[in-house]
């Protein structure tokens, strides 16, 4: 039964997928280094509400992706992504701007292959 579901999703998609959550999950890190640089006494605490409301949203649309991968029969492999220099805020935009190329050939890729239901999903 495992085989059937995994089958659901192509491989290529699967790849693609745990290319997109491990930099959202490394995005997230990024983000949260950064609030962690905003100190109260700066006079910069709604730079660090906002840093750490992104790390937030970047972990909950990871663990959105995984659990998407779980439910199509998916096995979870987090790719390592070089984390030197996430303290800095530019570390953080090259990450986004490298995840929004991913999620962008995500789609791409499953329109291609007509996988509706993650073209749904991603749309979320």
């Amino acid at each position: 039964m495992a085989s059937q579901v995994q089958s659901l999703t192509p491989e290529e998609c699967r790849v693609a997928i745990h290319h997109v959550a491990s930099y959202e999950w490394h995005i997230s890190g990024a983000y949260l280094s950064v609030a962690c640089d905003y100190k109260e006494d700066t006079g910069a605490p709604l730079r660090a509400t906002f840093f750490q409301d992104q790390a937030e949203v970047k972990r909950e649309h990871a663990k959105q992706l995984l659990k998407h991968l779980r439910t199509s029969g998916g096995k979870i492999c987090l790719l390592g992504i070089k984390r030197a220099g996430l303290q800095t805020l530019e570390s953080a935009l090259e990450l986004e701007n490298k995840l929004t190329e991913l999620l962008r050939d995500l789609k791409t890729m499953a329109s291609a292959k007509d996988e509706t239901d993650l073209l749904c999903f991603i749309g979320k």
